[in-house]
């Protein structure tokens, strides 16, 4: 299945640890979670939240929502303990942390055959490797992580977010050439809307299909950006309509509010509709 079909405008973390936030993100508006027992356990707590967490998803009830769950990295003492309770349950994916080579990867797909596998890319030699690891054959998603990533470089934290631009570019580039997904990261300041908005719209620009989420406040301003508009949902429709119609005449082309329509433009068209269905598929039920 393409890993891209199902919508990942809204991708929320949610500490592993915390049962009442686990009880509540079954009735977010949100397309994902990560259910993490990397950077929001305290060190202490992750066999607790291990087991809180294989308990939880066992018992089920977050929908059509995808399950994603970051394990610690294979090199803590907690990594494979995460995956042999973690793997069994029915995620819809394991995410490791700091993935820099395919190597790490095979090591998880070892320990876990069969589930799908997402990347954060949050290191700058994972950057580097981004297109050897979006290869992996069991990998189906990328995870922007801007907040160490921004750390391991020295940069600064922008509006414009121009010193991270060039590792998202190429981590997008990478995910598009193997089809896979690719989430922005994450806007630290959860009470700034306008903020979130324009990073949001910033991500949406780029390419990527969604934005992690560090509060549920977040999640209605992802959903929207991430979401085709009903104007894009309009002209994808006029799009599609004007080009059978000029192909059962015998063209090659249509034209559309003054814009020459191609087969490209088509091709775009029917993924916008998909898409929009997709969503409004997803949200009959959350």
């Amino acid at each position: 299945m393409d890993p891209r079909a199902r919508p990942y405008r809204s991708v929320l973390y949610i500490p592993g640890s915390k049962q009442r936030a686990l009880e509540k993100a079954k009735t977010l508006a949100v397309d994902a979670i990560i259910f993490d027992l990397e950077d929001a356990v305290a060190v202490d707590e992750k066999p607790a939240a291990r087991a809180l967490l294989a308990e939880t998803l066992t018992a089920g009830g977050y929908g059509k929502r995808a399950r994603i769950v970051r394990v610690n990295g294979l090199d803590t003492e907690w990594g494979r303990d995460d995956v042999a309770a973690l793997a069994g349950v029915g995620p819809d994916a394991l995410l490791l942390p700091k993935v820099e080579s395919p190597e790490q990867l095979d090591a998880l797909a070892a320990l876990a055959p069969g589930v799908p596998l997402w990347a954060m890319m949050e290191t700058p030699r994972g950057i580097l490797n981004a297109a050897a690891i979006a290869a992996h054959p069991q990998l189906a998603g990328f995870v922007m992580g801007t907040n160490d990533l921004a750390k391991e470089l020295g940069c600064r934290f922008r509006a414009d977010r121009m010193p991270l631009l060039a590792s998202l570019g190429h981590c997008l580039l990478a995910a598009r050439a193997e089809g896979i997904v690719a989430v922005d990261g994450v806007y630290n300041a959860f009470k700034d809307e306008d903020g979130l908005k324009a990073e949001c719209d910033q991500g949406r620009d780029m390419g990527f299909d969604g934005k992690t989420l560090i509060h549920p406040a977040q999640v209605a301003a992802a959903n929207a950006a991430f979401a085709p508009a009903e104007a894009e949902i309009d002209l994808a429709r006029r799009q599609i309509s004007a080009f059978e119609e000029a192909e059962a005449a015998g063209q090659g082309v249509a034209v559309v509010d003054g814009r020459i329509v191609e087969n490209l433009h088509i091709i775009t068209a029917r993924e916008t509709l998909a898409k929009a269905a997709a969503i409004a598929d997803l949200e009959a039920e959350t």
